[in-house]
């Protein structure tokens, strides 16, 4: 029996699988608002047969934004765009939907991909000046961000919250806070981004902390079976930086606060970064935060081959596969992982017909004729 294909428990949730659609920003929101395009990505990826899928980085501010095409959650009219999505997704896939917060820090203000990535300054249009921990920028071509000050603190701690409130009302499965790939929480964690000399600088505790405060909050603001995780970078890949031990002590200090998974990537905070690539070279990280903490793990990053991902569960790697660009190419991933494996997937009744001679017990829905 496919370990890959067994069912597995997230506080209230029950996932069929264990394939997750990692969060994939888009850059195609209109004023963080949710659109068509949202409607046809995440459509066709809500019927893939997957176990859960998690929305994009969706800014719980609208300075918190990587670029001005990003995705939001921080008012009625983000909400009410994305609310229509949804309906639309759910009226013909059971899936389990989540979603991603988070908030860019000094990588906001920036250009999407496909325009170059680059900064966009404050008096340039579309432009404005990013808050972080520091007044250091990411590249060294960058403007400096404004350091958050206390009353800036409790803005973005509370955006949290009630982005997360946002997101329960609209009957999201899950929220998932985005603590990695150099993001805001991510900065305060690493000591490359973070160099204050107050309560929230210096020692790893005090680096801790706000990204623990913000998690605090939002637990306190959700209903406590509600799934919480956290997206972190298990490294930096740059010496000094934050490494698997301090990712591993931050687990901990999660769990006693009631997280219900990790979601273990890596990177994103420095250009500087060495990043040593090929298959599934994340899983590793997965592996030892999982065994070192006992939190339910994702384990993510160039893992293509179904044998592979049914490989990392069956040996106890980590608990769910989580999959980005792969799903991208090939968005009916699941369904060839389920006839490589000799295990069933879900799809809706309209493909029924789809599948090839020989695989009559692939598709786990009713069976249909033809006339």
């Amino acid at each position: 029996m496919s370990q890959l294909f067994t069912s597995y428990p997230l506080g209230q949730l029950t996932l069929p699988n264990r394939i997750v659609i990692a969060p994939m920003c888009q850059y195609s929101a209109e004023d963080g608002q949710a659109n068509d395009w949202h409607l046809i990505h995440l459509g066709q990826l809500a019927l893939s047969g997957a176990g859960l899928l998690i929305i994009e980085a969706t800014a719980v501010e609208a300075s918190g934004r990587i670029t001005p095409g990003d995705l939001g959650l921080y008012d009625d009219a983000t909400e009410t765009a994305l609310a229509r999505v949804l309906a639309s997704v759910r009226r013909h896939s059971p899936m389990p939907v989540g979603i991603q917060l988070a908030h860019a820090g000094r990588k906001s203000s920036s250009q999407a991909p496909w325009d170059g990535g680059l900064q966009i300054r404050p008096e340039e249009p579309g432009g404005w000046t990013p808050d972080a921990p520091s007044a250091l920028p990411h590249g060294p071509a960058e403007i400096p961000p404004h350091a958050l000050d206390a009353t800036g603190l409790a803005r973005v701690r509370q955006a949290f919250v009630d982005s997360a409130v946002r997101a329960q009302r609209l009957g999201l499965d899950l929220v998932e806070l985005h603590a990695a790939h150099g993001y805001l929480l991510h900065q305060f964690l690493s000591p490359l981004a973070n160099q204050r000399e107050d309560a929230y600088g210096g020692s790893l505790d005090k680096r801790m902390r706000f990204p623990l405060e913000v998690f605090d909050a939002v637990r306190a603001a959700l209903p406590e079976p509600y799934p919480l995780g956290v997206r972190v970078s298990a490294t930096d890949w740059v010496d000094g930086g934050w490494d698997l031990d301090q990712c591993v002590a931050f687990g901990h200090a999660l769990r006693q606060r009631g997280c219900t998974f990790v979601h273990v990537s890596s990177g994103g905070v420095s250009p500087l970064q060495k990043v040593a690539l090929g298959p599934q070279y994340q899983v590793g990280f997965a592996d030892a935060i999982r065994r070192a903490t006992g939190l339910p793990t994702m384990a993510v990053g160039l893992i293509t081959e179904p044998q592979a991902a049914e490989d990392i569960i069956a040996q106890g790697l980590a608990d769910m596969v989580a999959l980005a660009r792969g799903i991208l190419y090939d968005p009916h991933w699941p369904w060839h992982a389920a006839a490589a494996l000799g295990a069933q997937v879900q799809v809706p009744k309209q493909y029924l017909r789809s599948q090839p001679r020989g695989l009559s017990a692939l598709f786990s829905d009713i069976r249909i004729g033809q006339r």
